[in-house]
């Protein structure tokens, strides 16, 4: 058989596909290669036979297929009625290819299937990995997986992965990988709280700043499976793709099923610049949807100052007291329709409630646009509580199966988004709202899961519901171009570049915590740019850990993002009101620099401590915190390297004082005191010397060059 490759380039990445056989392969992604040999690659790479194997070294390719002797998991898993047809095999492939995209169709003339992939490099550098099958047969085809597969190389011995919950997203796992697998399955309906779909491979020195990362996330807002996995014959990869519940999808005659997309970041240079692929990635699909507000900015939410507690004239109260700080936008959060007073009733009736806002939310919106903000307001379309008129004179229209009690949660049920009846209904009263209203923006939640998601037709509904989100969302940004919308599921339950590419932002946590928000941030910023990620400032003692936090850390742990107030800040001393007004004007200050630059993080040899920032995309200037969680080993914290700017360049070195710094230190470092001038050179080699500080508190920095 003729070696045929495919070289696809970008700056700081090469991707070689063979495709030789009946589905591409990617055997190099990595570091840029000049356009390589076919042959000679080939005579290289070549693995050889050893005795207890197959006769043939069987291909890893992007769908694995266990007809050509693949021990990886199946990419392609189904079969037509009565078990035929359920391990096809494809022939060689039609190949279009560009020095950045290859695209294949290949055909199973026994099975009667088509597979096409597309493999891409990004203008940001990610590589774009999908496929899509087609059933050529006359009977139906059970289609219980597809899946893409990526292979990684053998010095990438290590994963990290994340888990979760509701209030304390995106826990980061790392360990070593030299046999057996990994894998997750998410069945929530959404994106999920417990195991978001990136995983990161790595060399087993790669630290923020160095060692080669592999990122991989699935760009998909419902079900997924993940696996990672080590092969007997040493082979490493990563499979990601839309978890299928039984017959949730069947093929019929002339129909196609499509893969969501992998998105993939690879960085020679760690952690750190494999994250600005990711960022790069999600940004262009921003822009090019339309995504992108002209500023992000700084709202008071009112959930966490009022709950359901919705007087007029206290809400215009609070509007007052946050327009004196410099909010920009006021949103009005869960209880302003139908009948919802509390959590168990009205949801779903998505019409004005004349019980609390008797000549409408008019008054109320022209008072917030009179002080010179905009106005938002608080949505979950997908839900009813079983107490709405929706959900009384339209049982039917509930996502369950027939027979069965349909488990609640939250006194709520899911809204069957694939009935048209239904999917209009919701429509209709959203598109109302946005018209009869002036809104600027909408925070959409989704505060349960699904479960037992079952469509009118019976079957499994959750990958038709997911894509009905989808189109709701289109159709009303369609409509109502002007207005940003936010992704809020229990706060971090559906954050994934699928839903970023219709939502302006995330909300990254249900957790205000500012301890707790300093490792979630982190985290999800691993794949979701910090303007895209919801950072607020929230009450002294956080409602979902009980902890109390001085506003100094409050402000510390909102500002690097799109920063908010949830907190109401008539409830607020005269010492924690300045701080937060100084803090979201500073914010405001250098908001250019924070919601497009580079997002970076430090290893700092404390694990008592975290260190990140923004650095100016042509490195002229950055703004960095570093944050004490809590006590450190040493009375004199090691010195924070901060590598990643011009080397060549003068940097002054500025500290930003934010209310009262408190510490056990009886001096401060010497920068601190006035600014200095060093060289991004001294800056990455030598650092700067953080105080000692009080637990959970922190210092702002500012460069300029």
């Amino acid at each position: 058989m003729t070696t045929r490759m495919v070289h696809l380039v970008h700056d700081g990445v090469s991707v070689i596909v063979d495709v030789s056989g009946g589905v591409p392969e990617v055997v190099h992604w990595g570091e840029p290669l000049t356009s390589p040999d076919a042959e000679r690659f080939s005579a290289m790479s070549t693995r050889p036979l050893t005795h207890g194997s197959l006769d043939v070294v069987p291909p890893l390719q992007l769908v694995p297929q266990h007809s050509l002797g693949s021990l990886a998991r199946p990419g392609l898993i189904g079969h037509r009625p009565g078990g035929r047809d359920w391990s096809p095999r494809f022939s060689e492939c039609e190949v279009e290819s560009t020095s950045r995209s290859v695209v294949t169709v290949s055909h199973d003339d026994i099975a009667m299937l088509r597979l096409s992939t597309h493999i891409e490099l990004t203008d940001s550098g990610a590589l774009h990995a999908s496929a899509v099958v087609t059933n050529l047969g006359a009977t139906r085809y059970l289609l219980d997986a597809l899946t893409v597969t990526v292979p990684v190389p053998s010095q990438a011995r290590d994963l990290a992965t994340y888990t979760g919950r509701w209030s304390r997203e995106a826990t980061i796992h790392r360990r070593s990988m030299d046999h057996g697998a990994w894998t997750s399955e998410n069945r929530t309906g959404r994106t999920s709280h417990e195991y978001p779909p990136t995983m990161w491979w790595s060399t087993d020195a790669a630290r923020e700043w160095s060692g080669e990362a592999w990122g991989c996330h699935l760009a998909w807002s419902g079900n997924h499976v993940m696996l990672a996995e080590v092969l007997p014959d040493g082979r490493r990869y990563a499979q990601l793709g839309e978890l299928l519940m039984p017959g949730e999808v069947c093929l019929e005659p002339g129909a196609s099923y499509s893969t969501p997309v992998i998105v993939g970041a690879y960085s020679s240079s760690g952690f750190t610049p494999a994250t600005w692929v990711m960022h790069g990635h999600l940004r262009t699909m921003a822009r090019e949807s339309g995504a992108v507000p002209q500023v992000r900015k700084v709202l008071l939410n009112t959930w966490e100052a009022t709950y359901f507690d919705h007087d007029a004239e206290k809400l215009k109260g609070l509007a007052d007291s946050a327009a004196g700080i410099g909010v920009e936008r006021f949103v009005l959060d869960d209880g302003w329709f139908g009948t919802r007073r509390n959590d168990r009733q009205g949801l779903g009736d998505w019409v004005v409630s004349r019980e609390v806002y008797p000549d409408g939310l008019a008054p109320l919106i022209s008072h917030v646009t009179a002080l010179g903000m905009d106005f938002g307001i608080w949505i979950e379309p997908e839900m009813v509580n079983p107490a709405s008129e929706v959900a009384r004179n339209h049982p039917d229209w509930v996502l369950h199966a027939s027979g069965y009690e349909p488990v609640q949660a939250r006194h709520q049920l899911v809204l069957d988004l694939t009935n048209d009846a239904a999917y209009q209904h919701v429509f209709g009263q959203l598109d109302e709202l946005l018209r009869n209203h002036d809104i600027a923006f909408v925070k959409w939640d989704m505060n349960r899961p699904l479960i037992h998601a079952t469509s009118a037709d019976g079957a499994a509904g959750a990958h038709r519901q997911t894509t009905a989100f989808h189109r709701l969302l289109d159709q009303l940004r369609i409509n109502h171009p002007g207005v940003e919308f936010e992704s809020c599921a229990s706060g971090g339950g559906r954050i994934d570049h699928a839903v970023l590419a219709r939502a302006a932002r995330v909300w990254t946590s249900d957790c205000n915590d500012p301890l707790e928000r300093q490792r979630i941030q982190r985290g999800v910023g691993m794949w979701v740019p910090n303007e895209m990620l919801g950072m607020h400032v929230a009450a002294r003692t956080s409602h979902t850990t009980g902890r109390s936090h001085r506003m100094e850390m409050r402000c510390l742990s909102a500002i690097f993002g799109w920063m908010g107030v949830e907190c109401d800040p008539r409830a607020l001393d005269d010492h924690e009101l300045r701080v937060l007004k100084d803090a979201i004007a500073l914010h405001k200050r250098h908001r250019a620099l924070l919601h497009t630059g580079d997002a970076v993080r430090f290893d700092v040899d404390d694990e008592s401590a975290l260190a990140h920032g923004v650095y100016a995309t042509d490195r002229s200037e950055a703004l960095l915190g570093y944050v004490q969680l809590q006590t450190s080993p040493w009375l004199v914290a090691p010195r924070w390297r901060i590598p990643g700017l011009d080397p060549e360049r003068s940097y002054t070195v500025t500290n930003l004082p934010l209310g009262k710094l408190g510490g056990i230190g009886r001096t401060l470092p010497a920068w601190m005191s006035s600014p200095i001038t060093c060289t991004g050179h001294e800056l990455a080699v030598i650092g700067l010397q953080p105080p000692s500080l009080w637990p959970e508190s922190g210092v702002l920095v500012y460069l300029r060059s």
